[in-house]
């Protein structure tokens, strides 16, 4: 396929748009042609960042998707639950699908999308970008080298952050497993797409246990409002909207952070537009009467078919938002962390060896480099350069991280349960 090869973004939200801005990186490789958006001041953004005509602008990917193909790739990056339903008919129209993950929440819709992706001559790849990382592939370059010997047990955080649980997952637009993914697929089928990948390990059982401690009406503090620049309490209160949105030293407008206000503004960030949107929107909704139904504390327990065992734990209490790695072998040990992109190799009875994969990385920006990772891997692969890098996240691979995400959430929804993996897969 010839460059540059063209792009149409069904969704520019954060993710839509973060994968549209790499024509910024490769602008001789890749052109954005088209956008579709619910919100109209998203496709204004679109228009004038792209240059786009106006027959090439949609308020929906459904109106989109009514056109013939616009373009070489179209982006999926709307809500969870309407991913399918855009991928398989921009499949059918001869493009080639760039799907943001999840797949989708019900375990038929994968496997439907499965068989329609079998008979379309376009390519589907997934957004699980941590396998794009240099962190990630530092770490399986040492793990396959066998310094540790055969990894026995492994255990593995991921660190959402206090402010981004409050941001996303409980006034934002991942609150409702109804509405959109549980929390275990929507936040963590990275990390059960990224731990098998990297053990070179599948998992034959999981059990799992968590809910949702804190954000509940019957939680929240004396003086509590609805709204949090109303509230008595905001002085004490961490997920206090003023200071994560407008005054906070590590996510706030005035400390210079575009994200997450611009998300509450629905565009560019000013201060002005932030207080307008606390006031009434709901990024400005106290966290305890947000009506949210997602975990905000999860654990897995996986069995490998090798024996060897892993825990997995997601917790919304925690200052930073990063990911925390050990693995346990017969030789060694190795820890890492992506807060400061370090890993640690301790082989019995010698010195310790210290990685830093900062590096091996060009860029640290969107996801450590993985957002535009995955998009180099796609073009790579419609340029004829590659057919499969090794780490291309393929609609096959990435079922296996939605298959367990779902067991584990059956799992915790039957009080831990142990759920056989090979029956889970056969239903």
């Amino acid at each position: 396929m010839k460059s540059p090869i063209t792009f149409a973004i069904a969704g520019f939200g954060d993710r839509g748009s973060i994968y549209a801005s790499m024509q910024n990186l490769w602008p001789d490789r890749m052109k954005v042609a088209a956008v579709a958006d619910i919100r109209p001041g998203r496709v204004a953004m679109a228009k004038q960042l792209y240059g786009l005509p106006d027959e090439m602008c949609f308020s929906s990917a459904e109106e989109m998707l009514e056109k013939d193909r616009l373009a070489d790739v179209m982006v999926v990056s709307t809500m969870d639950r309407q991913h399918v339903g855009h991928a398989i008919p921009a499949l059918e129209k001869g493009y080639h699908v760039l799907m943001e993950k999840p797949i989708s929440p019900e375990l038929s819709e994968c496997r439907r999308i499965l068989e329609v992706a079998a008979r379309a001559k376009g390519r589907i790849v997934i957004g699980h970008v941590l396998r794009y990382t240099a962190f990630y592939n530092s770490l399986k370059s040492i793990l396959d080298s066998g310094k540790i010997g055969e990894v026995v047990s492994v255990c593995a955080n991921e660190n959402v952050a206090y402010w981004h649980q409050a941001h996303s997952f409980v006034r934002g637009n991942w609150r409702s497993e109804k509405e959109t993914s549980p929390m275990i697929l929507q936040k963590c089928c990275h990390d059960m797409d990224i731990y098998p990948w990297l053990l070179g390990k599948t998992c034959d059982s999981v059990s799992s246990v968590g809910q949702n401690t804190l954000f509940r009406p019957e939680r929240a503090p004396e003086g509590a409002a609805d709204f949090c620049l109303d509230c008595k309490a905001k002085e004490s209160c961490p997920f206090d909207a003023e200071k994560i949105y407008i005054t906070g030293k590590k996510t706030g407008l005035l400390a210079g952070y575009q994200w997450p206000a611009a998300v509450a503004c629905e565009g560019e960030a000013t201060e002005e537009k932030a207080y307008a949107a606390l006031r009434a929107g709901r990024y400005g909704r106290c966290v305890y009467r947000s009506m949210n139904d997602v975990v905000d504390h999860q654990q897995i327990l996986m069995h490998f078919t090798d024996g060897a065992t892993m825990v997995f734990t997601m917790c919304a209490f925690t200052e930073d938002c990063y990911r925390y790695f050990k693995a346990m072998g017969t030789k060694g040990e190795i820890e890492a962390d992506t807060k400061t992109n370090r890993i640690h190799v301790r082989v019995f009875g010698e010195p310790e060896e210290v990685v830093d994969s900062t590096k091996f990385a060009g860029d640290l920006k969107g996801h450590g480099g993985g957002d535009s990772g995955i998009v180099a891997d796609l073009l790579d692969i419609l340029e004829g350069k590659a057919e499969n890098t090794g780490r291309t996240a393929t609609l096959e691979s990435a079922l296996e991280s939605h298959f367990l995400c779902m067991a584990a959430e059956e799992s915790r929804k039957n009080g831990g349960a142990r759920v056989e993996m090979d029956a889970f897969r056969a239903r």
